[in-house]
């Protein structure tokens, strides 16, 4: 199958917009694709033209999963069963490539999930793996693997309780049901809902409001925030401390500008 126009970048300005593009499969990723959609994100993030990057799946869907067509004929080829070796990876690798492509990657800067439609099983595992997720009203989550004994291997048992709590996280995952965006959006699995067809675009412009901040401070911030899980609270505190006293001469310009008379009232 050519794979061609199956990711796709483009720019708006400082915005990188990634697509998945597999409407035969509901976008679902096989292997040629997951290895397009790591390279993608590697771009993005070195770009020093990009700030925020959105996460689109074309064709009214977000991500099927894993191409379970392509798993399937790959089960009937000899060596089909390994057909995920070469994957293995240990903690210390670097932009170590998962299954479904990004899923391993801690990127320097933000992505933003556009969710319409289907974001279910290893889709549903892209999205959690962007750090906001804006998703359409009729949209929806699922871990819908379940159902076939595909397991959980691009983040979701691990980002899935991080985000929404240990309970929501064993309903969704021991369950894999159909989870709407109204109770996606009350749980926290959501960070908007827009009417359909506009998650794209309401996507862009939380990503253009980003990208309008200072970059250094924002950026530090959102890397403290995922680098303190694992830490004790004093180990923590000592690690955000340490990767944002830089950042305090721009705090002091910022407070300049702000007794100007600059962004005040919260507006921007």
């Amino acid at each position: 199958m050519d794979h061609g126009n199956a990711v796709r970048s483009e720019q708006r300005g400082d915005i990188t917009i990634v697509t998945l593009d597999r409407p035969q499969v509901r976008n679902a990723v096989d292997s040629a694709t997951a290895r397009r959609l790591h390279e993608a994100f590697l771009a993005f993030d070195a770009d020093a033209n990009a700030r925020v990057a959105v996460f689109h799946g074309a064709n009214g869907h977000f991500c099927a999963g894993w191409d379970l067509q392509y798993g399937a004929r790959m089960a009937q080829e000899e060596g089909g069963a390994n057909v995920l070796a070469g994957l293995d990876f240990e903690p210390g690798d670097a932009q170590p490539p998962g299954p479904m492509g990004p899923s391993r990657l801690l990127l320097s800067k933000p992505v933003i999930a556009a969710v319409g439609g289907a974001a279910v099983a290893g889709g549903m595992e892209l999205a959690l793996w962007c750090d906001l997720r804006v998703m359409e009203e009729d949209a929806y989550f699922g871990v819908y693997c379940r159902r076939f004994g595909v397991p959980l291997i691009d983040g979701g048992t691990v980002r899935l309780p991080r985000l929404v709590g240990m309970g929501h996280a064993m309903d969704l995952i021991l369950t894999g049901r159909k989870v709407e965006a109204e109770e996606a959006l009350r749980i926290g699995l959501a960070n908007r809902v827009v009417p359909h067809g506009g998650a794209l675009e309401a996507a862009v412009a939380l990503a253009q409001q980003l990208a309008k901040f200072p970059q250094a401070t924002m950026r530090a911030d959102r890397m403290n925030a995922y680098d303190q899980w694992d830490k004790p609270l004093a180990e923590a505190l000592h690690g955000e401390w340490e990767r944002s006293k830089a950042r305090i001469a721009d705090g002091l310009q910022g407070a300049g500008r702000f007794a100007s008379g600059e962004g005040r009232h919260g507006t921007f």
